[in-house]
């Protein structure tokens, strides 16, 4: 298995969930986190070395992704193990995946990239790459049918994890938050290059939220040391390490189930925040010269996964220059205040649940016994 990010290992994590159970003994190993090792996944080599987003973020680091990737091919193309999946990550798993289809090998893909978004033309090198397709979301089934790949609808595994009440008051207790006053939740990213290019504009907005209501508790979760550090420096950079701001070590999920509101960077994490049944702002940055490439490659106006199945933007989104701390700031505030806007949001939120949960953990590892020919 390869899981490229912090997203990818949660994910891996429910599909082991319900495989390690049926496969006591299988030797498990290729690159993942902390949550895949919990079921005695071995890593080969550390998951951060593929966590890298942008066109030309991944060039600079191009020579060393590519040596891993022909290293573990080299490896799996000897060891011939009874599947290979590949989760999320598919710059690096496609070309890898391809490869051992072609030597015999069954390939899984858990999780489809956005060909309903952009660059759909990938779905003639998915059927190529990949023996059986696992996807999260229910339109996609068809999309990979029509194309001839064979595909499972395993709901999406935060849809399960996530409870469909939140306890409001308890997270507030964990993290020591006082329970009278506002608080909203900064996400700027698990990736180093997220952190990068979102952490000023994140904490400015903070600043601008504060000023406004002092009483107002700002909350961010760090994915881990490497990013924690990296944070602080990019604060003290910018000179705003005086902005009262509670920084916790991992518990994003306890940091989103305490807020009135969050600011999100787009992914998957948009989607645990509509889970959440939260308030959100969207917002993304990159490196300009990726964003000048990519921004002209979508198919639908949304990035944002509560939008893009909503079909609407349910949740104001703010990308590139856009994604100033003021216009983020008074989004934020308008969905603070405005109990109407709240109720909404939450009522299209419960709906996205329902429709996105099902028993994830058994259906992707019914799917895997199947292909390895073990139902």
């Amino acid at each position: 298995m390869v899981a490229g990010e912090t997203s990818g290992d949660m994910l891996a994590n429910r599909l082991l969930a319900g495989l390690r159970p049926q496969l006591p003994d299988a030797y498990m190993h290729g690159i993942g986190g902390p949550r895949m090792a919990e079921y005695g996944f071995v890593n080969d080599w550390p998951m951060d070395k593929l966590s890298v987003r942008g066109l030309f973020e991944v060039l600079m680091h191009y020579r060393e992704i590519s040596g891993i990737r022909k290293q573990l091919k080299q490896c799996l193309l000897e060891e011939k193990p009874d599947v290979f999946i590949g989760v999320d990550a598919p710059d690096f798993n496609f070309d890898l995946e391809m490869e051992l289809k072609q030597a015999g090998i069954p390939t899984m893909h858990y999780i489809g990239p956005s060909i309903w978004a952009w660059r759909g033309g990938r779905i003639k090198k998915i059927a190529k790459a990949v023996s059986h397709m696992l996807v999260v979301f229910p339109f996609e089934e068809q999309i990979y049918r029509e194309a001839g790949i064979p595909v499972t609808y395993v709901g999406h595994p935060l849809a399960q994890v996530i409870p469909m009440d939140i306890d409001v008051a308890a997270a507030r207790a964990e993290l020591g938050l006082d329970p009278r006053f506002k608080v909203v939740a900064i996400l700027p990213g698990s990736r180093i290059s997220e952190l990068k290019y979102n952490t000023e504009a994140f904490v400015r907005t903070a600043k601008i939220l504060i000023d406004r209501d002092p009483q107002i508790q700002i909350v961010v979760p760090m994915a881990g040391n490497e990013q924690r550090a990296y944070y602080i420096k990019l604060v003290v950079a910018a000179k705003l390490e005086g902005v009262p701001i509670l920084m916790i070590d991992g518990k994003s999920h306890t940091a989103i189930a305490a807020a009135d509101a969050v600011l999100v960077a787009s992914g998957t994490a948009s989607l645990e925040v509509a889970l959440f049944k939260k308030p959100m702002v969207i917002a993304y940055k990159m490196m300009e010269a990726s964003w000048q490439i990519l921004r002209h490659m979508g198919y639908q106006p949304w990035i944002g996964l509560p939008n893009i199945l909503a079909r609407e933007f349910l949740v104001p989104e703010f990308l590139q220059s856009a994604a100033n701390p003021e216009a983020m700031a008074n989004a934020i505030w308008n969905q603070l205040n405005d109990a109407t806007l709240q109720k909404r949001l939450h009522e299209r939120f419960v709906e996205m649940h329902h429709t996105l949960l099902r028993d994830s953990a058994a259906l992707s590892a019914q799917a895997v016994l199947q292909v390895i020919g073990r139902a």
